[in-house]
């Protein structure tokens, strides 16, 4: 059983959920992908991703017409596995196709680019052996974020905070005062601008010292 976070783009509302391994997906149509397909490798029995991603892969796996094989989707930071500002680990990334043959490959990746329904297709140069397509927010990076912010980029501040030491006051996707108040202790104690913004100099320092180290003592995992 996997607990879920979702953040809701048209609400601007986090949601939980609690799924088995070969039920769907929060917001995914026809069990088309299951929430051990979107797991993929990680062993994290805690999971996140936002509606608008869910969406994307209903309306690409309607077009695309069968079965899509997925052999990456979700991980934390800690977990590694990806460059340091992967959007895998934001839960709006899929590594698929890995099943096909290099035409096959190509098919779908002209198919993901020509639809306009992902916001990031990886070229074959950077990915020969699956197609990479996303629902990133900004074009390079993480956004910023600052207090009020909502989201699956505040679940992967959060991840990584707490996997530091700091207090967040919980890992829900919520930019709150208690994760305004660990930023800012960050920044001091990294020589970073105090001003509890997370911005490129910020994420950079953060997913460095996170990404592939494992959980700490302090990671939030779920009960």
């Amino acid at each position: 059983m996997a607990k879920i976070l979702v953040y809701n783009n048209n609400t601007n509302r986090m949601e939980t959920y609690f799924r088995g391994e070969n039920q769907a997906m929060p917001y995914n149509s026809n069990r088309t992908l299951t929430v051990g397909e979107f797991r993929g490798s990680s062993k994290s029995g805690l999971l996140w991703t936002d509606r608008r991603a869910m969406e994307a892969w209903n309306s690409f796996r309607y077009i695309y017409g069968r079965p899509i094989f997925v052999g990456f989707a979700f991980k934390r930071p800690w977990e590694g596995g990806h460059s340091n500002l992967s959007q895998h680990y934001a839960g709006l990334a899929f590594d698929a196709g890995q099943n096909l043959n290099a035409n096959e490959r190509n098919q779908m990746r002209n198919l993901a680019i020509n639809s306009g329904i992902w916001n990031y297709v990886e070229p074959e140069s950077l990915t020969p052996r699956w197609v990479h397509f996303d629902e990133r927010q900004v074009a390079f990076g993480y956004p910023l974020l600052r207090q009020g912010s909502r989201g699956v980029y505040v679940c992967i501040l959060q991840d990584g905070l707490t996997t530091l030491g700091y207090n967040t006051g919980g890992l829900d996707g919520v930019f709150g005062q208690r994760t305004r108040e660990s930023v800012l202790e960050f920044q001091r104690r990294n020589n970073l601008t105090q001003d509890g913004l997370v911005g490129t100099n910020t994420w950079n320092a953060i997913q460095s010292q996170v990404v592939g180290k494992g959980a700490s003592d302090t990671t939030i995992l779920p009960n």
